[in-house]
């Protein structure tokens, strides 16, 4: 289970003195508690734990961009390699053609026809990409799939 192994590796990370990856393990370990306490939960599931993982890559990710833009090269460098250790628990991505090949799938079991067919079609999708793709690009091909041709 992702649980474990993040708690496990915070403590070979502590115990190799490794600050960033320890603080970075500590930040996202906290993060899980906080929303497992707000679920009421002993622990979390490995697909919440792939969502904490994704709010934290998107923090890193606009924090990136802020410093790049502000000239904070430095901070910017530090925040690119915690985004690369948060990055390592995620699930690999899908390639755009694995993705296509998916929404066709789904598009012939719901019978998805036009854009009024969206939302169901998403959420046939959601359920089988699950964390395995950016859901911007998923909805993008989708939109691009289901508008008539120009």
């Amino acid at each position: 289970m992702l649980t474990e192994k993040i708690f496990s590796d915070y403590k070979e990370a502590m115990k190799a003195r490794d600050t960033l990856k320890s603080s970075v393990l500590s930040f996202l370990r906290a993060d899980m508690l906080n929303q497992a306490t707000a679920k009421k939960k002993d622990q979390l599931d490995d697909t919440e734990v792939i969502a904490v993982i994704k709010k934290q890559v998107k923090q890193h990710q606009d924090s990136i961009a802020q410093f790049t833009g502000g000239g904070r090269l430095e901070a910017a460098e530090k925040e690119t390699r915690e985004l690369n250790i948060l990055k390592s628990y995620l699930p690999a991505e899908l390639s755009e053609d694995k993705i296509k090949a998916l929404i066709e799938e789904a598009v012939a079991s719901t019978g998805a026809s036009g854009m009024k067919d969206m939302g169901r079609l998403m959420k046939e999708l959601t359920v089988k990409i699950a964390g395995q793709a950016d859901g911007r690009l998923v909805s993008d091909l989708v939109r691009q799939r289901l508008s008539p041709p120009a």
